[in-house]
C-alpha cells in the first residue's frame, strides 16, 4: 500500500511540475511517466475516464493505466534489448496488417452502400427446401406454452384448463389474464425453442430428455415460491430435421453473407477489368 501511494504521489508531483518535453505538436506538455527514453503524456490519459464516476473511481482508472504503461513500456524495452534485429524486424508483417485494415474497412463501406438487406420469405423457403440435409438439429426443440404463478395461487385450476385447451379463443384469454394478474408467460404454439432453454425458465432436471418429451405433454413444477404450468404442443428430437421457421434466422445470415460474398466479388472483378482496360497493371513474365 505503501508503493502505491509513493508512485501515486510522484506521479501527482509530475504532472504538476515543469518536467515538459516536446509533445507530437512540438508544443511542450507535461509528462506523467517516464520509461527510459519514453514519455507518457497528460493528453494521453484523456477519454479514458468515464463521465459521471467518483473522484477516487477517477484515480483509481488513471493510476491503474499508468501502471500498465509503465508495465508494457519496461517489458518492450527488455524484449528490444534482447532480440537480434531480424527478430524485431515487424515491418511486413505491419503493412500486410495496415493494408487488410484499410481494404476491410473499404470493403464494409462499400457492403454498408451497397448490400441489399431484404431477404423474402420465399426466397428462405427455397434455400431450406434445397438443403434440408444441412438443418438437422443439434438439440430436441420444443413448441412449448408455460406459465409462472406463486405457489398455491387461486388462478391455477383455470390457467391448468386453458394452458391444455386446444381452442385460439382459451389461449388469447390465458394470456389477458396472465397480463392482468402479472404473471410470467409464454403462450407460442408457432416458434420453436430448444428444450434446454425451457429447462433454463423451468426448474426441471431430465435425464433423458427424448423419453420425458414422449411422456410428457403437460407437466406442472413446484419449488418453495412458485408453480410452473407447462404444455408442450410437439417436439423435435436431436439429428432430425430441423423445421422451417427454426431456421429462419440462420438462413437469412446464410442468404446475406453469400450476397456479400458475391458483391466483393464482382467488385473485385471489376475492378481488374477496369485496371486491364485502362492498363494500369502489368505482369512480368520471367
Amino acid at each position: 500500500m505503501q508503493r502505491v501511494l509513493l508512485f501515486t504521489a510522484l506521479l501527482s508531483i509530475l504532472m504538476m511540475s515543469c518536467n515538459l518535453l516536446p509533445g507530437k505538436t512540438g508544443n511542450k506538455e507535461k509528462a506523467v511517466a517516464k520509461v527510459y527514453d519514453r514519455y507518457l503524456y497528460a493528453d494521453e490519459l484523456q477519454g479514458i475516464i468515464p463521465a459521471g464516476i467518483s473522484a477516487a473511481d477517477s484515480l483509481e482508472m488513471t493510476n491503474a493505466y499508468i501502471n500498465n504503461w509503465v508495465r508494457q513500456e519496461l517489458l518492450l524495452k527488455q524484449a528490444e534489448d534482447n532480440l537480434d534485429e531480424s527478430s524485431r524486424d515487424f515491418s511486413k508483417q505491419i503493412e500486410q496488417y495496415r493494408n487488410s485494415l484499410i481494404i476491410y474497412a473499404y470493403e464494409s463501406e462499400l457492403v454498408k452502400q451497397k448490400l441489399d438487406t431484404v431477404v423474402a420469405m420465399a426466397e428462405i423457403q427455397d434455400y431450406y427446401m434445397k438443403n434440408q440435409a444441412n438443418f438437422l438439429l443439434r438439440e430436441n426443440i420444443v413448441l412449448a406454452s408455460y406459465v409462472i404463478l406463486r405457489k398455491n395461487s387461486p388462478l391455477a385450476a383455470k390457467v391448468r384448463s386453458m394452458l391444455l385447451s386446444n381452442r385460439p379463443a382459451d389461449k388469447d384469454k390465458l394470456q389477458t389474464l396472465c397480463l392482468e394478474n402479472g404473471a410470467d408467460f409464454r403462450i407460442d404454439n408457432e416458434n420453436w425453442m430448444s428444450f434446454s432453454d425451457l429447462t433454463r425458465k423451468i426448474p426441471l432436471s431430465v435425464d433423458d430428455q427424448e423419453d420425458f418429451l414422449k411422456r410428457n405433454k403437460f407437466y406442472v413444477v413446484n419449488d418453495s415460491i412458485s408453480s410452473y404450468f407447462v404444455a408442450i404442443a410437439s417436439y423435435k428430437s436431436k439429428e432430425s430435421v430441423s423445421p422451417m421457421n427454426f431456421e429462419i434466422g440462420n438462413i437469412r445470415t446464410i442468404l446475406l453473407n453469400k450476397r456479400k460474398a458475391d458483391l466483393l466479388s464482382r467488385m473485385e472483378d471489376d475492378l481488374i477489368s477496369d485496371a486491364v482496360k485502362r492498363n494500369k497493371y502489368e505482369i512480368f513474365k520471367k
